[in-house]
């Protein structure tokens, strides 16, 4: 089990790769390149930095370069619950991340077909979860990694189907204009912009991010944003939910000329649709600037954080998870095949620490209580429903 001295060591690490990655991206802008994102890079740091400072970031930790999980996130899925927009929709397309891991199983839950993107989108496009296909009982693990493997059903980019909203986690929002950062690798965006080039989205179709009340900034300027940023329309948190005033337009697709050669190689999904469209146009496409890559969070429970690291797994990675589900699966109603495929979904996952989410992680410390969101500049401001 992670100590403490063992997360404040991990933490400092994360620190120190920031202020590394933000030299670098700061050096590049001074040189003439990059994608002038320095300023999106501080407001990252310095919500990961409070979060983590305030205890309200919970597992996994540090929360630095990642969609930040926090204390009574599960709080969010009952504000998404309430949305009309969330009561009338069919299809739901949900982040991977472990903070909305509540909101997955509530798109289950209420009857609604889940669309969830493969992690990094490195293996694959979307999965679809049916609820009718899947085991009361097991709504809570199906929205895990390992379930969505094991439940999952693969679709690519040729599939028919209309997503009635669209749910994103984010590490800040401005509620005045919907502006949002993410972590900084830009796969809301792209797994956005994908959706629109499928017919699956529109401009009509909401998009809701689920975050903290410390989330809540007043320094993302509309001006600043780029024609592939994603803004929000809905915002909930554990203790409100704030409809913005639509101001910013919603991407229309894939810009690829603002797409990095980095980060089209490390997504086969992109490599293949823009030979598809090549083929198809007898076009050659454009590419973007060249791009430093962020370092990626920790994956691990000893490994090194950043892009390419291999470790070994952590102590008490999901072994009362993989325990249980086998043995319900083959005492309940039999289905042998079905336990034995969970049973390997959970050898493919490497790292149940992040991404779904998993139930062998420690429980974080909760010094954190509702009031300390009022120190936090801005939010009293914001409109919140019902008053």
């Amino acid at each position: 089990m992670e100590t403490e001295e063992d997360r404040l060591r991990l933490d400092q690490q994360s620190r120190d790769r920031m202020a590394a990655h933000m030299k670098a991206v700061e050096e590049a802008e001074a040189a003439g390149s990059g994608d002038r994102g320095a300023w999106k890079w501080k407001i990252r740091q310095r919500i990961w930095d409070y979060m983590e400072e305030n205890d309200i970031a919970a597992n996994p930790r540090p929360v630095h370069h990642r969609i930040p999980n926090f204390v009574n996130a599960e709080l969010t899925a009952k504000q998404v619950a309430a949305l009309p927009e969330f009561q009338s929709a069919k299809w739901v397309k949900v982040n991977p991340d472990r903070p909305q891991s509540e909101v997955r199983a509530t798109v289950l839950r209420s009857g609604k077909m889940l669309l969830v993107p493969q992690p990094r989108l490195r293996t694959g496009f979307f999965s679809v979860l049916d609820p009718a296909k899947i085991p009361m009982d097991k709504y809570g693990y199906a929205c895990t990694q390992a379930g969505v493997v094991a439940f999952g059903e693969p679709i690519d980019l040729d599939a028919k189907l209309k997503v009635d909203m669209v749910i994103i986690g984010s590490v800040a929002v401005n509620p005045a204009n919907g502006a949002r950062i993410g972590k900084g690798e830009g796969f809301a965006e792209l797994e956005y912009g994908m959706l629109r080039l499928m017919g699956a989205i529109d401009d009509t179709t909401p998009v809701v991010s689920c975050i903290h009340d410390c989330q809540l900034v007043d320094d993302i300027p509309s001006e600043q944003l780029l024609c592939h940023d994603v803004p929000v329309d809905i915002i909930c948190t554990p203790t409100r939910t704030i409809r913005v005033p639509p101001s910013l337009p919603k991407p229309t697709g894939i810009y690829w000329d603002k797409l990095s050669p980095q980060k089209l190689g490390s997504i086969l999904i992109l490599q293949k649709l823009k030979a598809k469209l090549e083929q198809e146009t007898g076009q050659r496409l454009p590419s973007g600037p060249d791009e430093i890559l962020p370092p990626t969070a920790r994956r691990d429970g000893k490994g090194k954080g950043g892009k390419g690291g291999k470790g070994k797994k952590g102590k008490d990675e999901g072994r009362g998870e993989r325990k249980g589900e086998k043995g319900k699966e083959r005492k309940g109603d039999g289905r042998k095949g079905k336990a034995s495929r969970e049973q390997d979904a959970l050898r493919m996952v490497k790292d149940t620490r992040t991404g779904y989410g998993s139930k062998g992680s420690e429980a974080p410390r909760r010094r954190w209580q509702p009031k300390i969101a009022k120190d936090v500049a801005g939010i009293e401001k914001w409109p919140v429903q019902g008053q």
